[in-house]
């Protein structure tokens, strides 16, 4: 670590991208200037020594649930989602790896011409040698959301913190698009986040991070730096967790 760099809070985090991080300013697809900005940002955390695992969503090429309100059979759709998933995971491991950082996708569905299969001990061995681990697919399962398979993952590898990257500064009592008076949230409880029916993540990622105490951090993504930020333990965005545990 460089000489007046901040020392990381945390040791080994769970970033959740949105499908939609990727676009940029298109309305969809992959964007390759963002693309590498994210990835630059990933490979300066890293550098610090901090374990990275990445969980993206698909929803800049196919969400799910969209597909499934027009008519589309749910778990149809949802496979589809997933395999969206897959896409956006191998465009991000190119991007870290024109990066210089060691990357590995590993997938909830087979697929082992393009990724490994998710095994939760090679995961968490890749982690500890020092290589961004990508898991794609969502849970491999229809009818469960990226959010959730961010949270499962993020226990099953022992995270010490969720980090949902959004395209808001946290998360607001309305929608500030919509609402200029909206009101930005400092902290929450994860009772609070589930009783006010705030869209953050969805309440199964929600409740599965209360009863495993795992602090979620909702940051804005589009300001360049706030992924190191987050992590060397800065008090951006919204911090939700309960009284007891608190990361700072």
């Amino acid at each position: 670590m460089l000489m007046g760099e901040p020392t990381p809070r945390f040791k080994r985090i769970l970033l959740k991208l949105s499908g939609e991080a990727l676009m940029g300013d298109g309305g969809f697809g992959i964007d390759p200037d963002t693309l590498e900005r994210i990835a630059s940002e990933i490979a300066e955390v890293r550098a610090q020594g901090v374990e990275v695992a990445i969980v993206i969503g698909g929803g800049n090429i196919f969400r799910g649930i969209a597909g499934s309100a027009r008519g589309m059979d749910r778990a149809s759709a949802d496979y589809m989602g997933m395999l969206a998933t897959v896409l956006n995971s191998l465009a991000l491991q190119d991007a870290l790896e024109r990066a210089n950082v060691t990357t590995r996708v590993l997938s909830a569905i087979a697929m082992q011409e393009l990724c490994e299969p998710y095994i939760r001990r090679r995961a968490v061995r890749h982690l500890e040698k020092g290589r961004v681990v990508i898991f794609a697919a969502g849970t491999g399962n229809p009818y469960f959301t990226t959010d959730t398979a961010a949270s499962l993952r993020a226990m099953e590898i022992h995270a010490e913190v969720l980090m949902k990257a959004t395209k808001v500064d946290g998360i607001y009592d309305k929608d500030p698009v919509k609402h200029p008076d909206a009101r930005r949230f400092h902290r929450l409880t994860y009772l609070e986040v589930l009783q006010q029916n705030l869209k953050v993540m969805d309440s199964t990622a929600t409740a599965l991070c209360r009863d495993n105490k795992l602090a979620i951090v909702v940051f804005d993504l589009h300001t360049p730096g706030n992924i190191g930020r987050v992590v060397a333990g800065e008090s951006i965005g919204t911090l939700v967790t309960d009284e007891e545990n608190r990361p700072w």
